[in-house]
């Protein structure tokens, strides 16, 4: 594996058109928790290696439910790289967060029923500590590139995360605003969850597209204003992500609890050669494989 810095980008396909971007390749990968949602898309922005993942595959045919997101991890696990920045359209449930704006979210509230949540499982348990699901040092990193495009930023939040695909209702769009909550999404978990157990920096940048459908003097949210909302914030996104890279790259080496998050988290002694060998990439630097 390259000594160059590898990040992993989870969003759109409108993403991968940054300016700067060289030797630019598709890679399949096999993971074994299956196949990601598509070929991974692999290229180099000045000093660091950037890995694409189309998180619903290209012509967006997968819900969010049917995302693989252990595949999509794992593939980013296996290709070497180090940070997860996820590109994700929310929809705000606060008045000052308006369409259009970003926000890098500090907390989740998981409303998730039919996803895969972790790499553990199958003989082998895990618990990894989430009190802070967000790497506290990339989402700086990511605040100050997003400060640098000068765009409207809202530097915390919580990000509720609903199965979908439908969108709320009325009165769960209240109830996550009586929770304190400001902005919700599809896809943030399990994404979040085992980007940690892979012990891999995670962060969101969201684009808010829309008031959900508490705000009851607008009309609510369409699949119509969320496409165009989103249209319009690809170039920023495009440009949010070049920056970010390049201040990963001027980083020290990783000491956040994320690099480290395996390390007292398995319980199971006695793993099985072959559960060991699925998680390997996952547990091996913590623990030795079973003698043979």
């Amino acid at each position: 594996m390259s000594a160059r810095r590898v990040i992993g980008v989870i969003g759109g396909s409108g993403l991968y058109e940054l300016s700067g971007l060289t030797n630019v390749h598709e890679q399949r990968v096999t993971t074994p928790f299956g196949d990601p949602s598509d070929a991974l898309l692999v290229g180099d922005l000045d000093e660091v290696q950037l890995v694409f993942v189309p998180r619903h595959g290209r012509g967006h045919r997968l819900t969010p439910s049917e995302v693989p997101y252990a595949a999509n991890i794992h593939a980013l696990k296996q290709l070497g790289a180090e940070y997860v920045l996820s590109v994700s359209a929310v929809g705000s449930l606060r008045e000052q967060i308006h369409p259009g704006h970003v926000v890098i979210p500090d907390q989740l509230i998981d409303r998730t029923k039919e996803r895969r949540s972790s790499f553990f499982g199958d003989g082998v348990v895990g618990h990894i500590a989430f009190a802070e699901p967000f790497c506290h040092e990339l989402r700086n990193l990511l605040l100050g590139a997003v400060r640098d495009c000068g765009t409207t930023v809202h530097p915390h939040g919580t990000l509720v995360v609903m199965e979908g695909p439908a969108f709320s209702t009325r009165a769960e769009s209240h109830l996550y605003r009586s929770w304190g909550a400001h902005i919700i999404g599809m896809t943030a978990l399990p994404e979040a969850k085992l980007a940690r157990e892979a012990e891999l920096c995670y962060a969101t940048l969201a684009l808010s597209t829309d008031y959900d459908c508490w705000r009851e003097e607008e009309a609510a949210v369409t699949v119509d204003a969320v496409v165009a909302v989103l249209r319009r914030n690809v170039s920023l996104a495009r440009e949010v992500v070049r920056r970010a890279a390049q201040l990963i790259a001027q980083q020290p080496p990783r000491s956040c609890p994320c690099s480290r998050a395996i390390e007292h988290a398995v319980m199971t002694h006695d793993i099985a050669p072959q559960a060991y060998q699925r998680l390997q990439h996952i547990i091996g630097r913590h623990i030795p494989p079973p003698a043979k």
